[in-house]
């Protein structure tokens, strides 16, 4: 069956239908929140913040664009993805939350909870550093520093915690139609949402006057052919996996007996997703922001370092590029260590009467599956690690400063839309045994 023949059988079922349109329309209404604006707020100003700077740059992305515009759901899901990583990272050091982890459906149910009630102070807290932030730190001239004091602050941060309560609402109902991760979803739209702005604007400079500029049109050209192989580079990576053979031995259950199962674990090479850049994005911000705090001082050699870190440790810079390199790279290892533990998978085997073929139970399987994970992360650490400096290489080769490629965007997007493409596939299989 061809695409428009898949497309139409998908919409003849009334309840994929439906789930569809609520779906449009839920998409349609949160873009429409992201673009009411709290007041005080010089959004051309800010916009033009967010677009030099990198970190921001990011977390604005993760807000689902909706930081630029400084609007009611400023944070969007950024706080509830915090409160993930907290939870999942306690999990490891707290023996409650561990035993949690194992309980199955009740278990995740609670860690649930316990993220969304983390996620209110987490999103108080983080409106209100962002505030302080764009005022004092680089966009000054976006906020009017007055109206948000006293009485208008805290009703900020009440609307800005709300926003990111009700995001994270409208997120769960989203995964709850059946077409993918809502929060994900959520971010991958606020991604694709900044792409027309950034063709509008390359395309103001490639014909000014209406006079083609050749010079900027070959970047262009280029850019779109590192596009395309990026694109391509990272469904491949995303997609690929080491399957460790696993083989359960024969059982005796009664008067029945039951043969050797053969199954199989995928170990991705990419494990640690897009966390380990925010891992390293968040340690690469102290340097500046101490430095820009203490670049004034009176003390000679403190004021000297700052000058120092500014000049050498800025976005951009040769010294930047190669230790955020490096930070990605150890923290892929670091993350994977702690959502992969190759002691735990050996013992559930072992309790199962699972094996890998040719390796013992116990220590020497533990042992085998370290080994795998090490050589698979030394390719996993390496890929994220260029796509975490991708937008250096990219405006060093096109020199067009419109034009961004940011690979953990694109990251993102490729993992959603595959993610989302295999639910949608999985709810038309479900009514029909022909695709």
């Amino acid at each position: 069956m061809n695409f428009t023949g898949s497309v139409k059988k998908f919409f003849s079922y009334p309840d994929l239908r439906r789930k569809a349109i609520v779906l449009i329309l839920l998409i349609i209404f949160i873009r429409i929140l992201g673009h009411i604006p709290l007041p005080g707020v010089n959004l051309e100003i800010l916009k033009e913040f967010f677009n030099k700077n990198q970190i921001f740059g990011l977390l604005n992305m993760f807000s689902g664009g909706t930081m630029e515009n400084f609007s009611i759901i400023l944070m969007g899901v950024g706080p509830y993805i915090t409160s993930s990583i907290i939870i999942q990272l306690l999990g490891m050091i707290i023996p409650s939350l561990e035993n949690l982890q194992k309980e199955g459906e009740y278990g995740q149910k609670k860690l649930n909870s316990y993220t969304r009630l983390l996620t209110i102070p987490l999103a108080i807290i983080q409106g209100y550093a962002m505030i302080t932030l764009l005022s004092k730190g680089g966009a000054g001239s976006a906020i009017t520093i007055g109206s948000l004091s006293g009485i208008n602050l805290i009703t900020a941060l009440i609307v800005i915690c709300a926003g990111s309560m009700f995001l994270m609402w409208l997120g769960e109902i989203i995964s709850e139609i059946g077409f993918g991760n809502g929060v994900s979803l959520i971010i991958t739209i606020g991604i694709l949402a900044g792409f027309p702005e950034m063709i509008r604007n390359t395309g103001a400079i490639l014909f000014t006057g209406g006079i083609v500029d050749w010079n900027k049109m070959i970047g262009v050209l280029i850019f779109v052919l590192i596009f395309i192989a990026v694109i391509v580079f990272i469904v491949a990576v995303t997609e690929a996996a080491r399957n460790i053979p696993v083989s359960y031995a024969r059982q005796v259950r009664g008067m029945n007996n039951f043969g050797r199962v053969d199954t199989n674990i995928p170990f991705r090479v990419n494990q640690g997703g897009v966390i380990p850049i925010i891992f390293a994005l968040a340690i690469m911000i102290f340097p500046t922001t101490l430095a820009n705090l203490f670049q004034s001082s009176n003390i000679v050699l403190l004021s000297k370092a700052s000058h120092w870190v500014l000049a050498n440790l800025s976005q951009g810079s040769l010294l930047y590029g190669i230790i955020y390199f490096l930070l990605v790279f150890a923290f892929n290892y670091f993350y994977t260590a702690i959502v992969f533990n190759p002691k735990n998978v050996a013992e559930n085997l072992q309790k199962r009467g699972g094996f890998i073929p040719g390796i013992r139970p116990g220590i020497d399987t533990e042992k085998y599956l370290g080994s795998v994970l090490v050589r698979i992360n030394l390719f996993g650490g390496l890929f994220l690690a260029i796509i975490a400096i991708l937008p250096y290489i990219v405006q060093s080769i096109v020199k067009i400063n419109t034009l961004y490629l940011g690979g953990t965007g694109i990251l993102i997007i490729v993992a959603v839309i595959l993610e989302t493409m295999r639910q949608i596939k999985s709810q038309y299989l479900m009514r029909s045994y022909e695709y």
